[in-house]
């Protein structure tokens, strides 16, 4: 499978072009320039060829020493990461605008760069575009298009293909000798586990990552909001592949004042959707003020999509009572994560590389514990036992009646209880079903759900009858 990433400066419509190639909207598309930081790939295929696709952060020359500086050098090495990887490179300009000095100072750098190289002019929808201006480059010919506009991707598919056997070096053969080629069975793909990293802004979900890979993967720095996109990281760990999925910080939603911030917690909201482990970062010098305020409403929204989720509470080496500390947050998960009795806290400082490993370890142990599955035998064994210790209350003149009990799904575990007067069955005795379920079945840390069917009425649809 051939690489091919994307590039070009600032807002000449990159992710734009990333979305239409695979044929999803996976790169956050906005008028500011400099939306896309990291680099984010996908899966697609042109001309029945896979190929992976990398959306690149926008080329700036600056050497400028500030945080915004240091940002821009970030994003350029990154963008440079993502070169070497490649295949084949798409340097995209604006049709529009034409030729500017920052197309001309990058050209001069990629006219030394090995791989097969397209120039493309994009936003070419418009009369007034000047595509052959962008001969002075130096790049050969240009492919005029309009990504927003699926305009000219033929010709672009085309020029890839062409890239494609330059790169390869492959030859055309005759008919005969492509039927006698062997071709091997393709293997099976593999399900990985996703797991999506969340967090307020500047909390360390890029940093921790980096330090897990053990490479600089994602961009961090000191400005808050770095990360834009949801970047999806494929990482294998003891046997286990993994997607690891860092996302954007996201705020309380009246201090979001950009529509582009907007667009960036859409995506992790997604990502969450999607994911099967969510590790919640916590940012030690403001955890106790979080979990009781955006954290908490975070971590319910979990919770609420049915997701196994972490607690990592990274800068943990700048606590100074660490005992204190803990206690404080034991009680405060415990008083408002008590629907997920059990949810795993791990403290490490992701900047010195302390207690990364007990992070993917906690991940895959709760994953585990998301996929249960309990014989109905034993839990009807179980329910036998709850009844006769404490069996439901009184409604309306009667005992409610259990029946028996059996798991319905997985991810997360799901139980149907068959009862007598479901709509009157008590929460809190619901909560005390959930909760002896989660001790006795080793449940801990993840979302049960019981769900009551209604019994059906025969008689309920059929007309009374008239009276003579």
């Amino acid at each position: 499978m051939k690489t091919i990433a994307i590039i070009g400066r600032p807002n000449v419509g990159k992710s734009t072009l990333f979305n239409r190639i695979v044929g999803k909207k996976k790169a956050i598309v906005n008028d500011t320039p400099g939306v896309t930081r990291d680099w984010k790939d996908e899966t697609t295929t042109i001309f029945d060829d896979e190929f992976r696709i990398i959306d690149t952060a926008g080329l700036e020359n600056s050497k400028v020493e500030t945080a915004s500086g240091r940002l821009t050098a970030a994003m350029m090495k990154s963008t440079e990461a993502a070169v070497e990887q490649a295949d084949i490179l798409l340097f995209v300009v604006d049709g529009f605008a034409g030729v500017t000095e920052e197309d001309k100072h990058f050209a001069r750098w990629l006219r030394k760069v090995k791989q097969p190289l397209i120039l493309v002019a994009n936003k070419c929808e418009k009369k007034q575009s000047d595509v052959e201006g962008f001969y002075r480059l130096g790049l050969g010919e240009p492919v005029a298009i309009s990504s927003e506009h699926n305009l000219g991707m033929a010709d672009l598919y085309e020029r890839i293909l062409q890239a494609t056997n330059t790169a390869t070096g492959v030859q055309e053969i005759s008919d005969e000798e492509y039927f006698e080629t062997e071709i091997e069975d393709e293997t099976p793909k593999t399900s990985q586990i996703q797991i999506a990293i969340i967090g307020r802004p500047n909390a360390g979900k890029s940093t921790m990552i980096n330090k897990i890979l053990g490479q600089d993967r994602v961009i961090t720095s000191e400005v808050a909001g770095t990360t834009r996109d949801s970047i999806n990281i494929d990482w294998e760990y003891k046997g286990e592949k993994l997607r690891l999925v860092d996302t954007a910080g996201m705020r309380r939603k009246s201090n979001i004042d950009t529509k582009l911030e907007g667009f960036s917690v859409k995506d992790s909201l997604n990502a969450i959707k999607y994911a099967q482990v969510v590790v919640m970062v916590i940012d030690a010098g403001e955890a106790k003020e979080a979990i009781e305020k955006q954290d908490l409403r975070l971590a319910n929204h979990v919770i609420e999509e049915g997701r196994a989720i972490i607690l990592v509470v990274n800068k943990w080496d700048l606590v100074k009572d660490k005992k204190e500390f803990s206690d404080e947050l034991d009680y405060l998960v415990g008083k408002n994560l008590g629907d997920v009795n059990g949810v795993k806290i791990i403290k490490i400082s992701a900047l010195n590389d302390k207690s990364l490993n007990t992070v993917l370890d906690a991940a895959l142990e709760t994953y585990q514990t998301w996929n249960t599955r309990v014989s109905t035998g034993k839990l009807n064994q179980w329910i036998e036992y709850v009844l006769s210790h404490h069996p439901p209350p009184i409604a309306k003149g009667r005992r409610i009646k259990i029946r028996y009990i059996t798991q319905t799904k997985t991810r997360p575990p799901t139980f149907m209880l068959s009862c007598s007067q479901p709509q009157n069955m008590p929460d809190s005795y619901l909560k005390y079903l959930i909760n002896d379920l989660r001790r006795n079945f080793s449940l801990p840390g993840v979302p049960i759900r019981i769900i009551m069917p209604k019994k059906s009425n025969p008689y309920e649809s059929r007309a009374p009858r008239k009276q003579k």
